[in-house]
């Protein structure tokens, strides 16, 4: 615990002689419920975006048609009865 405390230059109170655990797991708790609140925010914020590019690939694709129409040539008896009348 003392390790931990001078990792991360904790110093102790005014009239405390060391780190209290209380003291350092109350800032620490604060700081994990923050950063956890934070990375939710952001985490909804990227699967809004990455929800808005799928739409918009889909737009995209419905826009393009799957498949080509090719014009009709006239190449059967029909037409060939026609063009020699």
């Amino acid at each position: 615990f003392l390790e931990t405390t001078a990792y991360f230059c904790m110093k102790p109170k005014m009239g405390e002689k060391e780190v209290s655990p209380h003291s350092f797991f109350s800032i620490w708790h604060e700081f994990s419920s923050d950063f956890k609140d934070f990375w939710k925010k952001e985490n909804k914020l990227i699967l809004q975006e990455r929800v808005k590019e799928a739409e918009e690939v889909c737009r995209q694709k419905k826009g393009k048609s799957l498949y080509n129409i090719r014009p009709k040539h006239d190449s059967g008896i029909v037409s060939k009865t026609r063009s020699n009348t």
